[in-house]
């Protein structure tokens, strides 16, 4: 793996090599990339991935095509709740939990907003994912 940099020499500009990330075979969204799906390549993409680490364990967001550079908005971290997933809905206003069964109406990693109906009201909600696939619900437009 070959690092250069650019340096600017009396008016002329040295161009850069550097590795880049490509998928070494077509990969459907949902996938989890492994280390077995990714290769280096010896030239440099702007915006593309530098470092395997920074590909490896995230899931492609759409179709990625085997020999072309994995940018950031193809990938992001993987989705812990999927669509029509039951879930766990908590609502919190101070000392008071509430706690009730959701259906996710979309798919969501943790810290995404995902609409969820309540079973027992059939309202439909909106809430954060947790770090343990729950729903954090917050009062602001919803009427749990």
């Amino acid at each position: 793996m070959k690092r250069f940099l650019t340096f600017l020499l009396v008016g002329v500009a040295i161009p850069a090599a550097a590795d880049t990330v490509v998928a070494a075979k077509n990969l459907r969204p949902g996938m989890i990339v492994s280390t077995q799906d990714v290769k280096l390549i010896d030239t440099h993409i702007a915006g593309g991935f530098q470092l395997l680490e920074d590909v490896v364990g995230q899931e492609a967001r759409v179709v990625l095509y085997a020999g072309r550079p994995i940018l950031p908005n193809n990938i992001g971290p993987p989705a812990l709740i999927d669509r029509n997933q039951i879930v766990t809905l908590i609502y919190q206003a101070g000392p008071m939990t509430i706690l009730a069964e959701g259906r996710s109406l979309g798919r969501g990693a943790v810290g995404d907003r995902v609409r969820v109906m309540n079973l027992s009201s059939r309202t439909t909600i909106t809430g954060s994912v947790s770090a343990n696939g729950d729903v954090i619900v917050s009062n602001a437009h919803n009427h749990f």
